[in-house]
């Protein structure tokens, strides 16, 4: 079994797991019955988990959608998408490993699936380029989606990206553009797309895929215009205020939802997805399936003018009927 990688917030947990597995060993080791203590200590631990998730700030939500073990791109296409093939290249010499797409089936419905892939370990996190795609990624995903138009398959995107990669070779080969060509033809998709933050979805990085008729979350998620380090060292040239950055940018998918930015906030098992990434697998297959079969229900047309809706209405806000009254409207 792999070892599990502990936040800071989550050592308290620390002593009680270390007497879990001293019980396990006993139990393995001997022929005592511990079974009674083991489900005492185990229900003390889950319950105590649940207290510390429940209560976790913007920052601390970024170190979970962070979390190296935090189930990725391809965790979640190996659970539940059969019939798996990935797709590569985007047919102008480039093959970008950290945005990878192909066709597959979540159940009976053909899809065709795109998303951020980051690495487990530091040699694969350079080669997935940490998650962060170049310009050839995201024209790679254009091409991948307009396959997908063409042969009616709904596009299922999983966004877990800190951000476009901000290179200056990227820059040179047209990261903005490339970007913006996304988000234009993203709205003119004749089939269903639905969008997942499976971790952390930064800036335009996420943008990029992330045009969608349906924005899933989980609870321990962020979504944002820019990281709050990058935000604090703007704001306040210091980038130890990430803190207050992210309580001030409503990062969390709580906030987001009443914004009317998410449409569904999807619960996480206790601990985060890490802790039982299987659980975590069929809540966002099931999200997936119920929101496929709304809007596989739609006609083309109604289908592109609610996204264009959707995100027409993101910020605007009105006064309350208090402001109005006290300015005597």
């Amino acid at each position: 079994m792999a070892r599990r990688y502990l936040l800071e917030f989550e050592k308290p947990l620390v002593e009680l797991e270390k007497q879990i597995e001293q019980i396990r060993q006993l139990a393995r080791d001997s022929e005592v019955d511990v079974s009674q203590q083991l489900l005492q200590l185990e229900t003390l631990a889950t319950r105590r988990r649940e207290e510390i998730f429940q209560a976790l700030s913007p920052a601390q939500k970024i170190q979970v959608a962070r979390h190296p073990q935090r189930p990725s791109t391809l965790d979640y296409i190996q659970m539940f998408c059969d019939d798996w093939v990935e797709l590569h290249g985007d047919r102008n010499g480039s093959d970008d490993q950290a945005l990878i797409g192909g066709i597959g089936r979540v159940e009976e419905t053909p899809v065709l699936v795109i998303g951020q892939q980051k690495g487990r370990d530091t040699k694969e996190n350079v080669a997935r380029n940490f998650g962060m795609a170049k310009p050839g990624g995201y024209r790679k995903a254009l091409r991948l989606m307009e396959h997908a138009d063409r042969f009616k398959l709904p596009i299922l995107s999983f966004i877990d990206t800190p951000g476009a990669y901000a290179g200056l070779l990227a820059e040179e080969q047209g990261q903005g553009e490339a970007i913006a060509v996304n988000l234009r033809e993203m709205f003119s998709i004749r089939v269903p797309i639905i969008a997942t933050v499976i971790g952390e979805g930064g800036s335009g990085g996420a943008l990029g895929i992330g045009v969608a008729d349906r924005l899933l979350m989980f609870e321990h998620s962020v979504y944002t215009v820019a990281s709050p380090e990058a935000c604090a060292s703007i704001l306040w040239r210091d980038s130890a205020k990430a803190p207050e950055a992210a309580a001030a940018l409503k990062i969390t998918g709580s906030d987001l939802l009443k914004l009317g930015v998410v449409d569904e906030v999807l619960k996480e098992p206790a601990g985060g997805n890490n802790w039982a990434p299987l659980q975590a697998g069929e809540v966002l297959k099931e999200a997936l399936q119920r929101h496929l079969t709304e809007l596989l229900r739609l006609d083309i047309q109604e289908l592109r003018d609610n996204r264009y809706k959707k995100f027409r209405e993101m910020g605007k806000f009105f006064e309350s009927n208090s402001i109005e009254s006290g300015m005597g409207v």
